[in-house]
Parts: structure tokens; sequence; C-alpha cells
């Protein structure tokens, strides 16, 4: 077994260990005596050595005012403690009778919910350490650790310092990592004891309920771990009924895990300093002694200056220490996003900038998901396997920001690209699209040194459960650990999140200058479309006098005119004609600009009849014309006017360009089913024909392939013919106003503005227009309507 790779059963042998109430022992220390008063001060509970020290039994104490056993002036700096927050303490030094003589003690109180706690530590001293003889002891070991900025070097500083002041054999710098185990920075021991510089300790070691104590009470002083603990009486708080809560107690007793655990280790004295880093636990000032070892209160209240001290320096050196850093980072950061909010498109700019993407944390690689379009950089998983890791982080990964070293651990699937992505740092931009930049981190195999095995406290018991043991052993142990990347660092996580809300805040600016830059563009195309409308009809009068009076030039004075005149004046007469059908056509189209859809439930089949006897009433000297339809069209909601418009537009058309001998159209629909069963099916098959319904009375249109036609909601409407077909190239120009692919001459003339109007119409009805041709077969015409 690997640490920390636990199983279930190992894991909630752990979890039930730390729910141990170690804050609730029931006893406390045997080198001092704690009484529990209610908020009038009437003694509830005491320890049960009151004898040893005060010379009165335990019981002869309960249900006493605390005035029984101290001076009046005594009682009311206890009774301060009743305005003061839980666990802030008042010391001072009271004069006890006992033994028919009298004796000093230390006194400590404070408050907790239930009672207020006073303990009492005897002293030979009479008189409390005065400020200048606390400032004499302390600062020139503060001016000592400030005079050096390098972090490792500082903390051998305070070692050497606390060491001093104490006299114990062994002191360490203990600093925790993310996951509660820890290591051992900086020590100063006697130069016969075995070194702990540099090895690791597992978070079993110290679980998390004692890290909490730690943050509650910032010194734990043990200074004899020989000592039986010594019981409270009663063992439970008579107006509550509970177990009196020692959480901020300097007297409270040691779990029997931790005294033991330190026994096997060789210690008798233990003093413990909490080190306190942006109110997290960052480590301890653990000291170790051979032999028992007291020291006065005056001194441990120094070392827990000292350590406050300490806390405070800690966050300049680690500051110091990654100042350079963070400057790196801020800098990227800011030439990146200011790269990327000035460009026309945001997300080709944070794919394109890719060295300043990986930088950005540090990273090897990234991945750039947007919905389905995944874009890679650096070194990454291959594109399936990036696709799964955010299959699995869309149902697993709830936060915004998601980041770990060890990514195998927790998706079995990434033990095959290891190499690559051992480290991942996931950042979801959109909670409604499925927008994530995922930046990877490759493996690092490293070497552990534990202080022991740190499995040996995992015991299996002989139901297959498993629970926690004290280590016996903290010989030096090595462990290789595998699937594990350099962690990410706060600061990077920081730059993530930054880059996070900056691409929201540009998308947001982007969107806003849009929505500025579409309300423009509205109104430019409604003033442009009034202009158009005006300067046609405007331009429609003058066009008239031309034509008119080149007519009556033409009728009235041609016997006055040479040949040559009357062919200017036909070529006048012409162009006006030709230039009426253009203005009639632009005048149409800025109509359609300005239009409201007049929408009705409209029969197509009825519709298309109408269109259809036009057409033929009006090609009633060109022959017969073949037009079939498959079977009946539905019924839609349309502009009823507009839609006829379009079939007699492209009706009108498939003939006008049609060259061959036997001319047909064939006009039909497609539902969404239809046009995938088309695609799949592919261009090379023929379609069945046949028992189809036959709204025209003429026969069917030849048997012919579909071509492929894209998805749609709505049905697919398509007028298909055998004319002339229309070069690829022109396949969307046509649709461009007064475009002609052909000389005024050939196919009637026209003003090359019939498909614009119809894509107008199609437009209007938020459907889509689109062509699909072959020079000499033939054209297919496809539109929808929403």
């Amino acid at each position: 077994m690997s640490q920390p790779e636990y199983t279930t059963a190992q894991a909630t042998a752990l979890t039930n260990h730390d729910r141990k109430p170690i804050h609730i022992p029931g006893s406390i220390q045997a080198h001092g005596v704690l009484l529990a008063l209610s908020t009038q001060l009437e003694i509830l509970q005491v320890s049960n050595n009151t004898q040893a020290y005060l010379g009165k039994e335990p019981e002869d104490m309960l249900g006493k005012p605390l005035s029984y056993l101290l001076y009046p002036q005594q009682v009311e700096i206890v009774k301060q403690c009743l305005v003061k927050k839980i666990g802030s303490a008042n010391a001072f030094k009271v004069l006890i009778n006992t033994f028919n003589h009298e004796r000093y003690f230390d006194a400590i109180a404070h408050r907790t919910e239930e009672a207020v706690i006073l303990e009492l530590e005897p002293t030979d001293s009479e008189s409390e350490v005065s400020f200048l003889s606390f400032h004499a002891l302390a600062s020139e070991a503060i001016a000592k650790m400030q005079s050096t900025s390098n972090l490792g070097e500082f903390l051998h500083l305070v070692a050497e310092e606390v060491q001093k002041i104490i006299g114990f054999d062994r002191v360490m710098v203990y600093q925790f990592d993310q996951s509660g185990a820890g290591s051992v920075v900086a020590e100063v021991k006697r130069e016969d004891l075995s070194p702990y510089l540099g090895l690791h300790y597992p978070a079993t070691d110290i679980p998390a309920q004692a890290r909490e104590l730690y943050m509650r009470c910032f010194l734990r002083f043990l200074p004899d771990l020989t000592v039986e603990p010594i019981k409270l009486v009663p063992t439970k708080n008579p107006r509550t009924h509970q177990h009196l809560d020692l959480s901020y107690c300097l007297l409270r007793s040691f779990d029997w895990c931790c005294t033991e655990y330190h026994q096997n280790m060789g210690v008798k004295a233990l003093l413990v300093i909490s080190l306190i880093q942006d109110q997290k636990l960052w480590g301890l000032i653990s000291c170790h002694h051979q032999t028992p070892k007291y020291i006065s209160y005056e001194v441990r209240k120094m070392c827990e200056f000292l350590g406050q001290i300490v806390s405070s320096e800690l966050a300049h050196k680690i500051s110091n220490s990654e100042w350079d850093y963070k400057v790196k980072l801020k800098s990227l950061q800011s030439e990146f996003l200011e790269s990327i909010s000035q460009a026309d498109n945001f997300i080709d700019a944070l794919i394109k900038a890719e060295i300043r993407l990986l930088d950005l944390v540090s990273a090897s690689g990234a991945a750039v998901c947007l919905d389905n379009e995944i874009t890679l950089v650096g070194t990454t998983p291959n594109i399936d396997e990036v696709r799964a890791l955010i299959e699995w982080a869309d149902t697993q990964v709830n936060d915004n920001l998601f980041s770990t070293d060890s990514l195998p651990k927790l998706y079995s699937e990434a033990v095959r690209f290891k190499d690559t992505a051992s480290g991942l740092l996931l950042l979801r931009i959109s909670k409604v699209r499925r927008y994530y930049i995922l930046w990877f981190r490759p493996e690092v195999i490293k070497t552990v040194h534990w202080a022991g095995n740190p499995n040996e406290s995992m015991q299996a018991q002989a139901d297959g459960s498993f629970s926690l043991s004290v280590r016996k052993s903290f010989e030096q142990w090595q462990e290789t650990v595998r699937l594990t990347s350099l962690p990410w660092k706060a600061c990077e996580l920081d730059s993530a999140i930054a880059l996070r809300n900056a691409i929201v805040g540009i998308v947001l600016s982007k969107a806003d200058e849009l929505a500025k830059i579409n309300l423009e563009l509205e109104r430019s195309n409604q003033e442009l479309a009034s202009f158009a409308y005006a300067a046609s009809h405007d331009l429609k009068e003058p066009l008239r006098g031309i034509y008119n009076f080149s007519m009556v030039l033409l009728e009235d004075y041609s016997q006055v005119l040479d040949d040559d005149g009357i062919e200017c004046l036909q070529t006048v007469v012409s162009l006006s004609v030709r230039m009426e059908t253009l203005i009639n056509a632009l005048l149409r189209l800025s109509q359609l600009g300005q239009a409201q859809l007049r929408l009705q439930a409209t029969d197509l089949n009825e519709l298309l009849t109408k269109v259809i006897d036009v057409f033929r009433a009006s090609r009633q000297d060109s022959g017969l014309v073949d037009i079939c339809i498959p079977r009946p069209l539905p019924t839609i909601l349309c502009d009823r006017v507009l839609v006829n418009e379009v079939f007699s537009n492209l009706l009108g058309n498939a003939f006008k360009y049609n060259d061959k001998a036997e001319q047909w159209v064939e006009i039909g629909y497609l539902s969404q089913e239809e046009a995938g069963e088309q695609g799949s099916r592919g261009a090379g098959e023929q379609g069945s024909r046949g028992e189809v319904a036959v709204v025209s009375p003429l026969p069917l249109c030849p048997s012919a392939p579909l071509p492929l036609v894209p998805n749609a909601q709505s049905p697919i409407f398509y007028i298909r013919d055998n004319g002339i077909g229309i070069p690829q190239h022109h396949l969307e120009t046509i649709f461009r106003l007064f475009k002609r692919l052909h000389s005024q001459e050939k196919y009637g003339g026209g003003a090359g503005a019939g498909l614009a109007i119809v894509k107008k119409i199609v437009e209007l009805h938020n459907g889509k227009i689109w062509v699909e041709s072959t020079i000499g077969i033939g054209s297919m015409f496809y539109f929808t309507l929403e």
C-alpha cells in the first residue's frame, strides 16, 4: 500500500479518528489545578488533585463560591472574563492558603459557552514579569529573526532562538501541506540525536481535530509524558450534563495516542507552538526533551509571543520568496488579457497566444474547449482523451475552478496519459455553454523520506476493517511517489480565476458593443430603405416624361428625323423601359424591407394551383410545359401574398432559363427525416418515384437522385428543373440585387432582381434559401419557411 492511497475502509478509519472528541477529555495534566465555575462564579467541577495543591478535598469545594478560595480583588479579575470573548484569558498571580501556609499560583481564567474556567499552576515567583524584563528576553531573538529575508535561514533561526529560551534537546519547525501531512523544514538538536530534518509525516500523525485545536490554543505544554492525567470531579457539568470543553485550557490532558506516539520517539517533555498564516495552520514549532522538564508560565508566554511574531514574519518571508514569481505571473496576465481584449475575435486570440496561455499557470500543455470544438496547445493528451476527460469533468466538477496534482487517482483513465497530464487545472468559463480551459502538467516521479513507514498506523482487523494505531518506528523510510505532478500554487489558481473574470468581462463588453452596432445598423437600414423607396418613387416621374416625350418624337416627328436620329430615340425608349424595370425592382425590395408579415395558415396546394394557372395563361403561345408535384404540399403559417411571389419567381426562372426541347419542373418538399435519408442514401442512388400523390394532372418528372440537403426543423421546399444550370462559382452571387449571368438579349432579359426579392421574402420568414446545380443538367432551389 502506498501513502496516501487509502481504500474506502482505510479512509473511514481515518475519518473516525478525526472525530474523536479530544477537546473534552474529562481530565487535565498533573502540574496544576482546574476549577469550572458557573456564571455566578460558583464552583461546579474541580480536578481531582486539589488536596495535593490546595489542601482541600474536591467534594468540599463543590458548590462553594469562588470567594471560598480567592480574595475579593482576585475574584473580580475572574469576573472580567464574563464580558470577554470565548477563549480570551486573564492571567494574574494569586496567593492561596494551603496546609496552614500561603502558596503562590499563576492563575489563568477564560470562559466557554457554559462555564468559566480557572487554571492554577504553582509558582515560586511572587511577582509577574515586567514588560521591560519580557522585552529584554525576547528582543534579541526577534532582532535575529528579522535580520534575514531567506525563508530557510529564518526558520532555522527560529528553532535556534526557541531552543536558547527553553533549553530542550530538539526544536523543529514543522510545515503542513494541503493534505494535512507535513515535513520537518528546520531543526536544532542535541548532537547525539538522530536528525528528523527533511523527513515527512502522514496526516494521521496530527489528525484534523488536533490541527483544529492548535488554531484555538497557540501553545501546548506537557512537562512529563509519564504522569497519568487527573480526572475532573464530577466528570460532567452538573448544570448542562455535558463534558467540559477544554479547547482553550493550558492544562488540558493530551490524547493517549499523542502521549504514546511521543514516548515511542523517546520524548518525555513536549512543547508545541502554533504558526498561523492567512488564518490557517501553516505549521508548528515542535520541541522535544528526553527527560521531564518544567517551564514556567512566564517563559511559555514569551514563547507564545515569539510564535505570533514568527507567524507575522512568516507571511513576509513567504511573500518575499514568492514575490518574483507572482510579479512574473501578473505581468504575463496583463499582457495576455490586453491582447485578447483588443482582438476582433477574442477566442482566436486565446488560442493563438499559446506560449502565454501556458506560462499563465506554468503548464506544459492546455486544451481550449468551446462547445464541441477543442484546440490543443503544447504537450497534451490526444483529442479523444481530452474529450473524454471533459465528459468526466461535466459530471464530477461543480466549481468554476478545479485543480489536482494527481489526476489518475481521481480519474482512472488518466493513467494512460500520465506522462502529459498527471496534473490538471480546469477552468469553467461558462455554465451555460461548454466553455473550458484545461491546463496539464506531466508526471514527476519523486522520492519521499518518511519518518518511519506511514502505513504502520493502519492496522487491519479480523472483520476486514481498518483502525489507526500508534506508530512505533521512526527510522527513515523511503517511498517512490508516482502519478503526481508538481502542485499548483495558490497564485497560479488566482491567475486562472483572474483570466476567467477578464474573459467574462470582455464577452460582456463585446456583447454591449455588438448591441450598439446592431442598433445603429438597424437605424441605418431603416433610413436606407426609406431613402431607396423615396428615391425610386421620385425617379419614376421624370422617367415617364423621358419615355413619353421620346414616343411623341417617334410618332409625330419621325419624318423630319434621319435613320440615326430615329435609332437614337428608339434606344432612349428601350433604356427608359429597362430603367423603369430596375426602379420597380428597387422599389419592391425597399417595400419588403419595411413590410410587416401577415401570417396566416396557408394551403400551399391551393396557392400553387393559382400560381401555375397564371403561369400557364401567360405562356399559351410557348407550347406545353410539364409541372409535376410528387405529393400534396403541407399547410403552413406564412404571408400568403409574399410566398406566392416566391413560387412565381422561381417557377418563372425555371422555364425562362431552359433551352431543352422537353422542359419540366418539379415542385415538392422534404421532411427533416427524409432530408437525412437522402443524405445517407448518397447521390448515386435513384430515389423511388412510384406511388406518390399527384396534384397536377401532368405526368411525374423523370426519376433522378435528390442531392444532400442540410437538416432543418421545418419542411424543406424545392423547385427542380432541367434547365441550363448555374456555374458553381455563381451559386451564391445569383441572389445579389441586379446580378445577371447573361447579357440582356439572352433568355428574355430581366432586371436581375427576382432572386434577391425571393431571398428577402424567405429571410423575412426566418428561413434560408440555397441552390445546387449542374451545367447542362439543371438546378434545384431549396428554401425553408420557419
